[in-house]
């Protein structure tokens, strides 16, 4: 029994279908250096994705997801291929990736309040309450105010 696995090829199309990367961004990642070049197939020239392309294709899309900048990414695979002596600057960039996205989920947080405040303001409104619906309005700016805070850092 053989244990040899074979390697399938993939079209661009197949391999943006498969990572949720457009065709596009495929290219675009290529020519700017996050993923390396790609193999081209020899009577047809286009690029002809493997196993293990799509493997480094879906961690970038991963990463992309975060909204992990472009020369992030590019330095994230870079030191990929460096090995372990890179596992600090690996550390740091992922630190930064991680609080970027703490300061997204807090802003998300306020936003969340804010939009359930102004609806138990309206419903306050549609039921006459007119005591309540000024408590809800005064606490609704007050969070306004903490958002364009939030917002500006």
């Amino acid at each position: 029994m053989s244990t040899t696995t074979a390697h399938r090829a993939y079209t661009i199309r197949e391999a943006a279908a498969l990572t949720g990367l457009p065709a596009s961004t495929l290219r675009y990642y290529e020519s700017i250096g996050v993923i390396a070049p790609v193999s081209r197939g020899a009577s047809s020239g286009h690029r002809v994705y493997d196993d293990n392309d799509l493997d480094q294709l879906t961690w970038i899309a991963c990463l992309a997801a975060t909204g992990m900048s472009v020369s992030d990414m590019r330095r994230y695979v870079a030191n990929g291929r460096t090995g372990p002596s890179a596992a600090r600057d690996q550390i740091e960039l992922l630190t930064q990736q991680q609080r970027r996205l703490e300061r997204e989920a807090e802003q998300v947080a306020l936003r969340r309040r804010y939009v359930a405040l102004k609806v138990d303001y309206w419903h306050a409104v549609e039921a006459g309450d007119h005591a309540r619906a000024d408590l809800l309005s005064g606490e609704a700016h007050r969070l306004a105010d903490e958002l364009k805070r939030h917002g500006s850092h």
